[in-house]
């Protein structure tokens, strides 16, 4: 198999407007500036900090995308605790969230386990020599950085699995307001859309994460942030991570587009400087534009857990050092996460989540026209689908749909003593509310025998899918009995502090005059969300015939 061992870097002129593939580029492209990719750091193994090889070190310990989370699994031992000082003193920190709107607290499961989301961000900043030698361009030095990478990582409530979405930086919407922490400057809401990498100049990445809940609407508990320099680092420290391509590539044209990266057709082990090639390369892969480089780096970050899963990696424990080094020092967090301690409990989460249980996916997207060709927008649907799924902690790859939410052992009261309130949320982003639902499907309640069903005319929330809500656990089993005599399913019965009473929320789901229909098709995200699964050694990248050799 082919081995490359250039490490070229971006030479080229580069500019907010340009074609390059450097944090800038954009060629052939008009409307806001866009930058290259960084990625998120790579993960370790737990290390001690008087080098002697944990013992953890030979269990298969889940070190995280791109080993963002390497560093989370660190010692804490008290001979160490002075170096256990300079590792937190290493970490960076920054505030959650810069946006006005506070974030929805999590809804628990039947066991009373919640999620656990969290916005992976590769900034371009050319803010140090050595992000700048990588990155190129002299004429952004020490500008405004851009979130060029964005990912949300999913970890379910029960721990089962994990889920990460990417959103393409051309990503075009509206921007939530945000004040900078430091200088007190407010940026206001944005009438037009404006590309989602410039959330991060807004005041850090705490805008991208207001950002991402603006259009989401799912809650983020922690960011982690990277940037050129720590790729590298943290590609070096963990060892070669192995990539494919169906043939040569060099990311390099006539007029200096591309990252520099060249490869022959086959398999080969990149680290250091070309694995950051390989994770900002859009010209000479699929179609020369971010979702191929997103394509990209989900082959990448699979590949990197299942080789530091095999054990092999990072057993010594000089390099355990030099990766607690160089992970501590690449990332930002928010200040959740602003210790060792608290990165290493954070990865005892992470790492129960098997490797064939993780998607890889990017948001569902159509190319934009006119001015914004090239640019990209949420596919209505189906974005709002995945959204959806993250929101309510159902797994992308479509295995929820096999788990039974197991029926209450409290008995439920006679139906004719159960009260429903039914409210009409069919509305959607492009929809006003059904007419009359709220009223027809009490009546399907009181002809079930519920008499006490009655209709909640208040102004009601859009609701993608119909569910029940109780407020408390003596409530269930009637919320239950509810959901059955309507053919909704049980796992759709949800515990909710937001209700004093049963309520049945009538969803976007349930707008016509029938029978609740079977949903099984959504339990599964769509094909046009690109899924790849943690455990696919086959995956490899189609390269661009104009950037072969």
């Amino acid at each position: 198999m082919g081995r490359s061992s250039v490490r070229g870097k971006e030479t080229r002129p580069r500019g907010r407007r340009d074609g390059a593939d450097t944090p800038a580029g954009r060629a052939g492209r008009s409307g806001h500036g866009r930058r290259g990719s960084s990625a998120p750091p790579e993960h370790g193994s737990p290390v001690r900090p008087d080098r002697r090889a944990p013992k953890s070190g030979k269990r298969r310990v889940l070190r995280w995308v791109a080993s963002v989370l390497a560093l989370l699994i660190l010692g804490t031992g008290g001979a160490g605790y002075v170096y256990y000082k300079h590792l937190n003193g290493n970490i960076k920190k920054a505030d959650l969230t810069l946006g006005d709107k506070d974030m929805a607290d999590h809804k628990a499961n039947a066991a009373g386990q919640t999620p656990l989301n969290i916005l992976l961000i590769g900034s371009d900043a050319r803010d140090s020599e050595a992000n700048q030698k990588l990155g190129g361009a002299k004429e952004t030095f020490g500008g405004t950085p851009l979130a060029d990478v964005q990912m949300l990582l999913h970890l379910s409530a029960d721990r089962s699995n994990i889920s990460v979405v990417s959103m393409p930086r051309d990503t075009m919407l509206k921007m939530p307001k945000c004040t900078d922490p430091d200088s007190g400057k407010v940026y206001a809401a944005s009438t037009l859309d404006v590309q989602t990498n410039e959330s991060l100049g807004r005041g850090g990445p705490g805008c991208a994460v207001a950002t991402w809940y603006e259009l989401t609407g799912i809650t983020i508990d922690h960011f982690m942030m990277i940037d050129f320099a720590g790729v590298v680092s943290m590609a070096d420290a963990v060892g070669g991570v192995p990539v494919c391509v169906d043939a040569n590539v060099h990311s390099r044209s006539s007029d200096g587009k591309g990252s520099g990266l060249k490869l022959e057709e086959g398999t080969t082990s990149v680290k250091g400087e070309q694995a950051l090639q390989w994770l900002r390369t859009r010209y000479g892969f699929e179609d020369n534009t971010d979702l191929g480089r997103t394509k990209a780096q989900h082959q990448y970050l699979n590949s990197m857990v299942r080789e530091l899963r095999t054990g092999t990696k990072l057993t010594d424990p000089g390099k355990l050092m030099d990766l607690a080094e160089a992970a501590t020092s690449a990332l930002t967090v928010d200040k959740g996460l602003d210790t060792v301690k608290k990165l290493y409990d954070l990865a005892g989460e992470l790492k129960k989540a098997p490797t064939d249980r993780i998607t890889m996916t990017t948001m569902p997207n159509v190319y934009g026209t006119g001015n914004f060709a090239g640019r990209v927008y949420p596919k209505a649907d189906e974005a709002e689908q995945v959204f959806r799924m993250i929101r309510e902690d159902i797994p992308l790859d479509g295995k929820a749909s096999k788990r039974k939410t197991p029926v209450t052992e409290d008995a439920a009261a006679p139906a004719d003593e159960i009260a429903v309130s039914v409210r009409n949320a069919t509305g959607t982003d492009t929809l006003g509310p059904a007419q009359g639902r709220a009223s027809t499907v009490k009546d399907l309640l009181t002809e079930a025998g519920f008499a006490k069903a009655s209709v909640d005319s208040q102004n009601v929330e859009p609701a993608a899918r119909t569910g029940l809500l109780y407020p408390s656990a003596d409530l269930e089993g009637d919320a239950q009995a509810a959901a059955k005599a309507l053919g909704i399913p049980v796992s759709q019965v949800k515990k909710s502090t937001d209700v004093s009473g049963i309520v049945l929320a009538v969803g976007a789901d349930w707008r016509k005059d029938e029978a609740y229909p079977a949903k099984a098709a959504e339990e599964k995200t769509p094909d046009s969300a690109n899924p790849l699964n943690g455990a696919d050694e086959e995956a490899c990248m189609h390269v661009n015939p104009n950037y072969t050799w």
